[in-house]
């Protein structure tokens, strides 16, 4: 008989939430927190409750301003801009290093609220936060030459990025545009992360370094975070819908941008053996039950390896370990070893089993279907946001499985027989940001491997987002603009050269590093 589990002492959210109130008491009232304009807190916005995806309990929700209010917050930080811009880099430099420091003393705290409010694991969480604080360390150690020749932009870099990863893609940004010197500005994400943003941009404030944090309805502050005159660059990291509207708009006004959007990426095999790698590897993929946009829900399969590929794949997948982040057997056990825990809500929960069920339906075969009793649960909390794993055969062309990433623990299967079915199948999102190929010819993967539209691409192994000096950016529809990473992400939000063309994909020319 299973164990009957509990909380682990000290990681509640009221436990949390007292700690954000006595480390950042400017920025957190009893029950709710402040947006951050004008240089202070702000009491204003319409705050609505959130709910936690872990048990489904009441948290802190965003305070949503109205689209006048956010052109006041964006007039502001022009004005801030104007000041810092001019800051030497040396004091840009000990202010980002300070703040640094301080996310480094907080960094607990900071990988807590990650669990409660986009429930990843504590081993994730803590590597969201740490590689936001280690990523910007290496710019501050490293930028000057970065800088070189080059100036801040004419305006603020408005930041509007999804929930998945709040330090350490949309904090790391942050730090990184003011190091550049620019005055920084972010829309906290609508499904989570409103009290981890908000601590961190409380430490960064202190610091005087001049962030801007804002909540909102996409749809009503965009005239102020994307269209206003006084926004110098636009940096968008989401889905394709709302990444296109975005793409029109800065297109439209020959605005800055960078819009790194969804793509389906996808695992090739093909004459391949080394079935010992790749079922090390499957539990990692699974890493956030997918909910990464570096994530890999498609295997292509050469159809005479199949056998061989399920023989591999399915006792991976037999081990993964889903359960409530925080639950334990004793109150002082150490945090528990999960792959993940909850999708971001139940609603998204809903959606993918929906996806699965009418895949099936049409023909999927489900070839693994994990049993939610294997999960760890807390006696009676709500599970409604878990999905378990799937895994499903050959969905049809009408599901939106079949050419769009699911963002949740669901993976597809595709088999193929030629080299061409091999590369169309891959493509079949038009542009990823990454792909791995499988096969034991190296002269294969070198011939097929510039065929696959994805900004990277692995030999037999996974490609990430990447840190410090990796490049960054994505294939066809799934990037829009600037690339990132090392001196590119410096190089986006300042200004070189006359006539100067960045990497990246834009209206009028594509440019690869």
């Amino acid at each position: 008989m299973a164990p009957t589990l509990i909380l682990k002492t000290g990681t509640s959210w009221p436990d949390a939430w007292r700690r954000c109130l006595a480390v950042a008491p400017e920025a957190f009232r009893d029950d709710r927190v402040l947006n951050l304009w004008n240089g202070a807190w702000q009491e204003d916005g319409r705050a609505l409750p959130a709910v936690s995806p872990v048990d489904g309990r009441t948290i802190a929700g965003p305070p949503r301003l109205d689209g006048n209010t956010a052109h006041r917050a964006v007039c502001a930080a022009l004005d801030q801009h104007r000041a810092w811009r001019h800051l030497p880099l040396e004091e840009r430099r000990a202010r980002i290093a300070a703040t640094l420091d301080a996310l480094t003393e907080h960094r607990g705290l900071l990988a807590l609220l990650l669990v409660w409010e986009i429930g990843k694991p504590w081993r994730l969480a803590q590597a969201d936060v740490d590689r936001a604080i280690d990523g910007v360390r290496w710019y501050v150690d490293g930028v000057e030459p970065m800088l070189a020749g080059r100036s801040p932009l004419d305006g603020p870099v408005s930041n509007i990025a999804s929930w998945n990863y709040p330090m350490s893609v949309l904090v790391h940004a942050l730090l990184v545009q003011a190091l550049a010197g620019n005055a920084v500005i972010a829309k906290t994400p609508t499904d989570g992360g409103v009290a981890c943003l908000t601590l961190a941009c409380a430490l960064a404030a202190r610091e005087g370094v001049p962030v801007t944090l804002v909540s909102g309805s996409g749809g009503e502050l965009s005239q102020a975070l994307v269209r206003a005159p006084e926004i110098g660059c636009v940096s968008f990291v989401g889905g394709r819908d709302t990444g296109a509207a975005v793409a029109t708009a800065v297109a439209d006004l020959g605005k800055r941008h960078v819009l790194e959007q969804e793509g389906l990426n996808t695992w090739g095999i093909w004459n391949y053996s080394d079935w010992d790698t790749l079922t090390a590897v499957i539990p990692k993929l699974f890493d956030y039950g997918k909910q990464r946009c570096t994530a890999y829900p498609r295997f292509v399969v050469q159809r005479h390896l199949f056998d061989a590929f399920l023989a591999a794949y399915l006792p991976a997948v037999r081990t993964l370990r889903v359960g409530h982040p925080l639950a334990v057997e004793q109150p002082d056990d150490p945090y528990p070893e999960l792959d993940f825990g909850p999708v971001i809500n139940a609603a998204k929960a809903k959606e993918l089993k929906d996806q699965v069920a009418e895949a099936i339906d049409r023909g999927a075969v489900p070839l693994h279907r994990a049993a939610p009793d294997d999960a760890r649960f807390l006696p009676g909390q709500d599970t409604s946001a878990y999905v378990q794993p799937v895994t499903l055969l050959n969905p049809p062309p009408s599901s939106p499985l079949h050419h769009a990433e699911p963002f949740g623990p669901v993976d597809t299967i595709v088999l193929v027989d030629t080299e061409a079915e091999l590369l169309a199948a891959m493509n079949a999102s038009n542009g990823a940001l990454v792909a791995t190929l499988s096969t034991d010819d190296r002269a294969t993967y070198d011939r097929l491997a510039p065929q696959i539209r994805a900004f990277k691409v692995g030999h037999g192994a996974p490609r990430s987002r990447g840190d410090r000096d990796e490049l960054f950016g994505g294939l066809g529809a799934s990037w829009r603009g600037a690339f990132v990473g090392g001196d590119l992400l410096v190089r986006a939000v300042t200004r070189g050269p006359q006539g100067e063309r960045l990497p990246g994909n834009f209206p009028e020319y594509q440019l690869l590093p």
